[in-house]
């Protein structure tokens, strides 16, 4: 497209409209749809852009954004914790995986012995290879990671840990390049000042972010005036790249150590809404141009060769990636598989390394072009992994114990407890505190070992199991209170209990008036979960409002009995739509003069006013 216009932008938008939601909605994710739209836009199909490398340089904005919103999120005494996984874990993958593809780059030049490697793959060429592949893509995996809400997440810690290294390991792996090539001898710089500038950028970062920064915001939030807020934002995050970026550093560290420095600030969320929208937006347009970097013609001239080298190096850093995270990661091998899933392509960062490797004369044209096409057709792909392997895993779930149920010892407790979450604990703790022996069956094994761990008293198994209530003793409980959050598993449980022990006393947490008159259907007396906090916090509110806290406190009781016959009087009608519309719209006005006649106003309010006094009353 040769517009100069509002063209290329409407292209971009509407490409990211149409093929976000697609891929989405067939369970694809974002990635792949930006990807694809990007590879359709680019110059080698539909050439609506000519230039993807422009593209792709100005996109960048969208990861050092990011970055800094991760950064954010991270406070100086949070990193330090994470200096272990960063270098131990960082520095094993880095350091595995570069050697490892050096030595398959070798091997596969070897093998083809021709004109297509032979020349140009010596060993050389193949360590800047083995360690440009050995990179992963910090905007795809976290993209991907924060899509799945597994940035929290074992393995999420860990691949962000090892992306980080992967960043600071750039910096000499970019200044080693022309001491490997001819270029040194054509002015460029030495390492030992490569390394100078890059500590003396750090510090120049750090103490503006610790000392000058929030200064600045100071100032800035003192206009009251949002878009300058907004310009200081945009412009801390540029101005930490743009430093970084003149040492030769990695211009998203520097808007991560940015954000990394103001992660304690009072500002923190305020940066964070500024930024998100920015880099939503712009990450979406890195993922195309991305996808406008693939070469398709050299994909389809060799699919072969440039299947081979995504197959090779992938596999090589999957199997790497899991022996990592399993040690020194301390993983499982669960979150191992995740973890190779989402580090196993190449990154962005390779771009750079490539063309680098060109200008020193390590590389020649054709070498980059076979490379840059595979890493980002593995960028392509890697979507696509990650959900393969999520699959794999729901598919082959951790097996529970064989055992039905924990064996329990016969203390004759006078309640059992099913369900052990924060309502079912809350319950617990108030019986401890009154000495009153109880009994805890939760069929959540991990709550269980979790709860065990505090020295909880607390039984694996399904309470709705007959045999597992027997052996419990429950034929001298009292009390049952049956706390499960699944409402099937809740009524399942009710229904069982009071058909074994219908002399017994049954508490059942009902989520909502639903669940609540299906449990009263079985007898129980049920207890809303939410029904009284949320009534204490309406009071307190009142009260904050200037309401005296003793009319709240009357008003609140007022509403909880209102409430209570309301949901009685709807238990009856409970299967007629009409009449439950009826009775909601009858019990509002009801509760209204109600509160109206306690404050002397409305229907009621008159009636009282007017009723004459009492025989024998006061004046």
């Amino acid at each position: 497209m040769h517009g100069d216009g509002l063209e290329l932008p409407l292209v971009f938008l509407l490409a990211a409209v149409i093929a976000v939601p697609v891929f989405r909605r067939f369970g694809l994710g974002a990635v792949l749809g930006y990807l694809a739209a990007g590879v359709v836009l680019g110059p080698h199909v539909l050439g609506v852009v000519r230039d993807a490398d422009r593209v792709l340089t100005a996109s960048e904005i969208g990861v050092v954004m990011m970055l800094f919103v991760i950064g954010l999120e991270l406070s100086p005494s949070r990193l330090r914790v994470m200096r272990k996984p960063v270098f131990g874990a960082g520095g094993a993958q880095v350091v595995l995986s570069g050697i490892a593809l050096a030595c398959a780059a070798m091997f596969g030049a070897s093998l083809l012995g021709d004109a297509t490697l032979g020349s140009a793959f010596e060993w050389k060429a193949a360590l800047v290879a083995g360690l440009g592949l050995a990179l992963s893509s910090t905007a795809v995996g976290l993209q991907l990671l924060s899509e799945r809400k597994a940035l929290a997440s074992e393995h999420g810690r860990l691949a962000f840990a090892i992306l980080l290294f992967q960043d600071l390991a750039a910096i000499p792996l970019l200044a080693s390049i022309p001491l490997l090539g001819h270029a040194h001898a054509q002015g460029s710089e030495p390492i030992s000042l490569a390394v100078l500038k890059a500590v003396v950028a750090i510090a120049v970062v750090g103490l503006g972010g610790r000392v000058v920064l929030r200064h600045l915001f100071r100032v800035v939030a003192r206009t009251q005036m949002p878009e300058v807020f907004t310009g200081a934002a945009l412009l801390t995050v540029l101005g930490a790249a743009w430093v970084m970026q003149l040492a030769g550093l990695s211009s998203g560290l520097g808007a991560f150590l940015a954000g990394v420095l103001l992660a304690d600030s009072e500002f923190r969320h305020e940066l964070e809404s500024q930024i998100d929208p920015f880099k939503g937006l712009l990450l979406g347009l890195f993922f195309m141009a991305v996808g406008m970097s693939i070469d398709v013609q050299r994909v389809l001239a060799e699919p072969l060769l440039i299947a081979a080298i995504v197959a090779g190096f992938m596999g090589i850093k999957f199997l790497l990636l899991l022996a990592v995270g399993v040690r020194p990661g301390g993983l499982g091998r669960r979150e191992s598989l995740q973890l190779a899933a989402v580090l196993a392509a190449g990154g962005e960062f390779a771009f750079v390394v490539f063309g680098e490797a060109v200008k020193a004369g390590v590389f020649d044209n054709a070498l980059r072009d076979r490379l840059v096409a595979a890493v980002g057709l593995s960028m392509a792909l890697t979507p696509v992994l990650v959900i393969a392997v999520s699959r794999l895993l729901v598919a082959h779930p951790v097996a529970k114990p064989k055992r039905a149920f924990d064996a329990i010892p016969d203390g004759h407790p006078q309640v059992l407890i099913a369900g052990f979450g924060r309502f079912g604990q809350i319950v617990a703790r108030l019986l401890a505190a009154n000495r009153t022996p109880f009994l805890v069956i939760e069929n959540d094994i991990e709550q269980v070992a979790f709860s065990r761990r505090f020295g909880n008293q607390i039984y694996y198994g399904d309470p709705a199991k007959p045999e597992l209530l027997r052996s419990a003793g429950a034929a001298g409980v009292k009390v049952f209170v049956v706390a499960i959050d699944n409402q099937e598993a809740n009524l399942r449980t009710v229904e069982v209990v009071r058909r074994l022990y219908p002399d017994a006393v049954v508490f059942a947490r009902a989520r909502d008036r639903r669940h609540a008159w299906e449990l009263m259907d079985l007898g129980a007396r049920i207890m809303r979960e939410t029904f009284h906090s949320s009534l204490k916090l309406g009071e307190q509110v009142l009260v904050e409002l200037g309401v005296p806290a003793e009319t709240a406190r009357h008003h609140a009781q007022r509403f909880h009995d209102h409430d209570e016959r309301l949901l009685l009087a709807q238990y009856q009608v409970r299967d007629d739509e009409d009449a439950l519309k009826q009775t909601v719209q009858e019990a509002r006005l009801e509760l209204e003069e109600l509160l109206n006649a306690d404050a002397g106003e409305g229907v009621l309010g008159d009636i009282v006013a007017t009723r004459p006094p009492r025989e024998g009353g006061g004046a």
